[in-house]
């Protein structure tokens, strides 16, 4: 059994940052591809970052390359979505899914397990 659990939204001004946590437990990870999701009131689940335990590209959405980080850190099995520059496009509640393989993907529906989603508010 998979377990994933965020932390770390909440209410920030346009032009700050936040940062994101994923707590993953139940299995070892060495061949899961791990990403970060979002969405906003009233629109699809979208892609924002993505990376794989075992090391490898990382992979970002245009609409946040260059202002979020995705991170790892494989003894904690934590993955971490540094995000800075906000804005109020980027309000939506952010999730953290994990994929039984190491092939990435943007497809939300290729994403077998899923955290409760944490929100973020950008005010302007």
């Amino acid at each position: 059994q998979v377990q994933l659990v965020e932390s770390g939204g909440g209410l920030v001004q346009a032009g700050g940052s936040l940062r994101l946590s994923c707590a993953a437990s139940g299995r070892t990870f060495s061949f899961w591809y791990m990403g970060w999701f979002r969405q906003a009131p009233g629109k699809e689940r979208e892609f924002v970052a993505g990376t794989r335990w075992g090391g490898g590209t990382t992979v970002y959405a245009d609409s946040v390359k260059c202002r979020f980080i995705i991170s790892k850190d494989n003894a904690k099995h934590t993955v971490d979505l540094q995000m800075n520059s906000l804005n109020p496009d980027d309000t939506a509640v952010y999730y953290c899914a994990a994929r039984n393989s190491p092939v990435m993907t943007t497809s939300r529906f290729l994403y077998g397990y899923w955290g409760q989603g944490t929100p973020v508010t950008v005010s302007s």
